[in-house]
């Protein structure tokens, strides 16, 4: 069973950039399809972009409000992903979780899919 811990959150500025990781235990972290979501108080969980494992290609997808800003990548060989922050907007504020699953899909982006999740690190943008 993989475990995750999130890191990297913290108190920006508008425009400032971020890198938050997820770090995953166990050894078969290449073959989990790894997504971002965040949730922001009051609101509900959303997508916010995900890598496919090793098997399936290491797809990528992102939610069409962090496109052209936001970067998802893995590193299998430290069982890490990434989430590189740019141009940051204080919408982006939210706790931001990482999460992962076995299954194949047509499409990553919803909660249902993904059985285990991280503790959430916090982004707080200022404006």
């Amino acid at each position: 069973q993989v475990q995750l811990i999130e890191s990297g959150g913290a108190l920006v500025q508008a425009g400032d950039s971020l890198r938050l990781s997820c770090a995953a235990s166990g050894r078969t972290f290449s073959n989990y399809a790894m997504g971002w979501f965040r949730q922001a108080p009051g609101k509900e969980r959303e997508f916010v972009a995900a890598i496919t494992g090793s098997g399936t290609g290491n797809r990528i997808s992102y939610a069409d409000s962090v496109k052209g800003r936001f970067t998802i990548s893995r590193d299998n060989a430290k069982n890490t992903v990434y989430l590189q922050m740019n141009s940051l907007k204080p919408e982006d504020t939210a706790a931001y979780y990482c999460a992962g699953t076995e299954l194949v899909s047509t499409a990553y982006d919803y909660t249902d899919l993904y059985d285990i999740w991280g503790q959430g690190t916090q982004v707080t943008v200022s404006s």
